[in-house]
């Protein structure tokens, strides 16, 4: 089983684990494994569709699996898929915009 890693902001619906084992040859079926296993990831990481959500960032081995074959991307027993949530905003601090 691949072991994936979760992030801080799902490890709620995993009972505070930070990585748990799940089974799958691809993306698409670990993910939809992961939902299974613990309900609450599923629609935080999948839409409605089943399709990875735009704000998500997953990777197999270190590697961006939209730069490899999306969610067909194969996934072995030995592999780790890593939930990245992406970062977006900031502050302009007050007095320094347009500079």
């Amino acid at each position: 089983m691949a072991t994936v890693y979760v992030p801080a902001p799902l490890r709620r619906q995993t009972g505070g684990q930070s990585r748990v084992q799940v089974p799958g040859t691809t993306v698409r079926e670990v993910l939809a494994n992961l939902g299974t296993v613990y309900p609450g990831v599923g629609a935080q990481v999948q839409d409605e569709a089943g399709h990875v959500r735009a704000y998500i960032n997953i990777f197999v081995n270190g590697n961006e699996m939209r730069t490899l074959r999306g969610e067909d991307t194969p996934v072995g027993p030995q592999d780790e898929v890593s939930i990245i949530p992406a970062m977006a905003g900031g502050l302009v601090a007050l007095g320094t915009a347009g500079r």
